[in-house]
Order: structure tokens, then sequence, then C-alpha cells
């Protein structure tokens, strides 16, 4: 047979469309040609495809190659292709049947000696295989991973020469398990840190119910370490979540070994592009904001970062993803975050603060305090100032405070409230069902509606902020929101950096 079909998977965000790897060999000059709009890596395929083969002891035919990666308007890149182009020659030189390649999909990078190496996308490829009712072929180092895709049958294959002889018959190999479920990684406790009571409710709260935080105190005050902590207390992920979790996280390091499920804690340096927080290039790579998704993204020193970097988190932050747009293509990425930001009060850090006194100008701190705008602030739930603690606390005995397994307990009841009520965290509640789900008395309502206008809060700020409520009264296992949880809400949207 001179025509042949082999399956592999592109990879368009975190999704795998299927990609047919049509070969045939016809009479005339040799010459092996690739088309179906590859990159230049895909177009290096044909040196890499020879040299695997001749290596293997298998003959490359010495005829005219025509390799058609269809769809063509979908752009292919990397070298994922390597291995179902090797095969599909194979296959149409007649050195391997094709009717075990029709029951599987293909994708690795070939080594000149044969040997096959994983490429990023190995999940998603396996979930989309499992819905096609084929197994999926990768590389051995690749195939725990990609096993963890429900229903999937992964075969891992060290080389060539080994793939073939299962594709035969002669040696078939078996599906490989998931992967082992890492250790726990060990977070910072909450109970190392001395004092910050209303850091520590504020982290409680935030965590309950997705909250985003901002800390704003002098310099050395906790702000960072209280961060720090915020991922010890969040609830474990679902099953589905820590399956795109790990998709994005073997996205850019397909060598990354294990079945670490745990939630991310993402913190870029503020000097991080725009690109770099969002994602972006020619062929759209996923940023910070999309590695952060399902866990905490920690921007320190948030006035520090560009203007035009922090403002291209405010749309992700509403919708939680992001698409980024090319003339020819556009790739879409789940951004489901919860940011935590650290600021000081002013340039010099100590405006406020009882021990040392602040050199700055009014006009420097309306400055520097300017480089965030409103609208990004009016997007954070908590705002919570931090102050300095006297040396003899800070000297005094160590783990007074709640560890992290006690409050995480807390944190868990009360999300599983939220999921049970409306199948989601209480900070991606949708607006039509904030009254239904945030009922308040006569007297709550009037008490919320001149705490709005005092603040003059704006219609987004009003709806947080009754969220945030929702979330304080969960804790507390109530089933309507009371004053109390209202005035704590409200408390925490009225911080604003020492004065």
């Amino acid at each position: 047979m001179e025509l042949s079909v082999v399956y592999s998977r592109a990879l368009a965000g975190i999704e795998a469309p299927l990609v047919r790897v049509e070969t045939h060999l016809s009479n005339g000059l040799p010459a092996f040609s690739i088309v179906g709009l590859p990159e230049t890596a895909v177009r290096e395929s044909r040196d890499r495809v020879r040299s695997a083969l001749l290596n293997s002891h298998f003959t490359f035919p010495d005829r005219r190659i025509t390799v058609n990666l269809a769809p063509a308007d979908l752009p292919k890149e990397g070298g994922r292709f390597d291995l179902p182009i090797a095969l599909g020659i194979l296959s149409a030189s007649g050195q391997l049947p094709a009717e075990q390649l029709a029951r599987h999909e293909f994708q690795a990078e070939l080594a000149l000696d044969g040997s096959l190496r994983p490429v990023p996308g190995a999940i998603p490829a396996a979930i989309a295989a499992t819905h096609s009712k084929r197994r999926l072929v990768v590389a051995a180092e690749s195939a725990p991973q990609a096993a963890l895709a429900p229903g999937s049958q992964v075969i891992g294959a060290t080389d060539l020469l080994t793939l073939c002889a299962h594709l035969n018959g002669g040696c078939p190999l078996s599906p490989c398990p998931p992967g082992p479920a890492r250790k726990a990684r060990h977070y910072p406790d909450l109970g190392d840190i001395v004092g910050q009571e209303g850091g520590r409710r504020a982290l409680e709260v935030a965590a309950s119910g997705n909250h985003n935080l901002l800390f704003c105190g002098p310099p050395g005050t906790g702000k960072t370490l209280l961060a720090s902590r915020l991922p010890g207390i969040l609830p474990p992920p679902d099953p589905d979540e820590a399956l795109t979790l790990l998709a994005l996280r073997h996205y850019h390091d397909p060598l990354a070994g294990g079945n670490d499920q745990q939630r991310p804690f993402r913190s870029p340096h503020h000097s991080a592009s725009a690109a770099a927080l969002t994602g972006g290039g020619s062929r759209p790579r996923p940023g910070e904001i999309s590695l952060a998704h399902g866990g905490v993204l920690f921007l320190d020193e948030l006035p520090e970062f560009n203007r035009h970097s922090l403002e291209a988190l405010r749309e992700p932050m509403e919708a939680g993803e992001i698409t980024l747009s090319r003339a020819r293509h556009s790739t879409r990425y789940p951004a489901r975050f919860q940011l935590v930001a650290a600021m000081n009060p002013c340039p010099c850090g100590y405006l406020g603060d009882t021990e040392r006194a602040c050199r700055c100008t009014p006009q420097q701190v309306q400055r520097y305090r300017a480089r965030i705008s409103g609208p990004l602030l009016d997007r954070i739930d908590l705002h919570v100032a931090v102050y300095r603690l006297p040396a003899a606390e800070l000297l005094g005995p160590q783990g007074a405070g709640e560890d992290s397994a006690t409050v995480r307990a807390r944190v868990c009841a009360s999300r599983a409230l939220q999921l049970a009520r409306q199948g989601c965290a209480n900070a991606q509640l949708p607006a039509d069902r904030l009254a239904q789900v945030c009922q308040l008395a006569d007297a709550t309502k009037d008490q919320l509606a001149k705490a709005a206008s005092r603040m003059t809060l704006s219609p987004r700020a009003l709806h947080r902020t009754l969220r945030v409520a929702r979330t304080i009264a969960d804790l507390a296992q109530s089933p309507t929101v009371a004053n109390s949880h209202l005035s704590e809400a409200l408390a925490y949207r009225a911080e604003e950096p020492p004065p």
C-alpha cells in the first residue's frame, strides 16, 4: 500500500484537535515534503525521521514521499508529529500493518537513534483520544501523566523498534497505569505566625470564598509571610480541576514527573511583562495567570509592577479565562486564579508606622498609590492593613495561633456549603443569583445602602461585598447574612492603607 493514514493530536491551548497524518509514496526523484501549515520544527522532522528509521534497522523508501498534516488550516508546531510521520512511512512502504495504526493515536519526538522523547500536551491528547475510543501512544516518560485521564488507555514506548514490535503483534505493550500520587506538598504553616489576627482572619475568609486579597503595611510586618500561608489552607482541587492543573504544568515541562495535584502558588517578579503575566508569543503560550489557575497568584510590591501589566489582569479576574488573539488564530487558556497582593503605604514604606517617620511628601504618596488603578482595586474584595508588632510580642512563645490544618477544616466545611448550594465558590457566584443566595433582612439592607452611599461603592464593589458577607456567614454556618457578617465585609472594603 502506497498511502497510509496515522492519527495524531496537535496542541491548541489545553485542547488537542485531531490531526490526520497522510503519507503517500510515489514514483519520481527521491524527495521528502511535508505540507499542512507546518512550522520550522515540523519541517525539520524530515531529517529526524530519516535517521531514526535507518538507525532502527528499517528501510527508508528511495521514492518521492509526501506527508500531509490535515486539516491544512490548523498550525502545526513542535516535534510531536515525528512518530506518526515515521509510522506513516513504514505503513505506506509495507513494513508495518495498517490495521493496528487505526486503533491508536501517536505523538512523540524522535531522537536520531530511534528513541522517543516526550512532548507537551500528553494529558489533553489522552482525554481526546479516550473520547475517540482509541489508544494513545507516547514516550515512556509521559505515559504515567497521560494515564491520569479518566478511562484512557495510554501506551508508553521507549523507542521506535519496540513500538513497531507491539504494532506487529510480536511483543505487545500493556497500557500504562496512572502515575503514583506524590506526597502532599509541605506548605508553610499558619501557626508559625505570631499575632496579626486581622491578617489571619482575612486569609481564612479569602480561602473560604476564593476572594482576592490585598495586604498593605510597612516593610517587614509580615505581608509576604501571610500570603505564603494561603495555599496551605485552601481546599484540595476536585479531580477535573486537578487534571487541568497538571495539563497546564506539563505544558511548560513535559518531563515534570509525579502526580502532584496541589494548588499552584505563582509569585512573579515585579519586572514581569504583560506577556509574561497573561501569556503571549507568536504561538501563544500560557502566562503566570494561567499557570496559577486553581491556585494563588501572589504579586509582591504591587505598585512596582508595570501599569500595563496590571491592567491586563482585569478581564481575566472577571472571566476566569483569557483568549490570546493573533492575526491567524486565537488560543484560550483558563485563568481562574486567586489574586493576593502586597504593597507598602508609600514609597519609603513607613507612612503610619508607629516607630519610624515617613519621609514622603503628599504628592509622592499620591503618585505611588495612583500606580494602581481604581478598576483593579475594585476587583480586590479584601483590603487589609498590616501593622508592626511590638518586639516583646515577636519574641514571645511561638505557635500560639491556630495551625493550617485547623483553619483548613473550617475552610473546607464552608466551601462544601457553597458547592452544595450554588455549585461554585462565593467569589464566582453569578450576579443573577446574588439576591437569592444573599438574602438580607430589611434592616440589613438599609445598613448596606447607607454604607454603599457613604463609601461610594460601585455596583461591582457592592456585589463583591455581598459575596464576602455570604462567605463570612458560611464560615459561621449561618443560613442567612446577618448584620455582623455584613459589617465585617464592609470593614474589609473600607480598609485603607495606614494614614
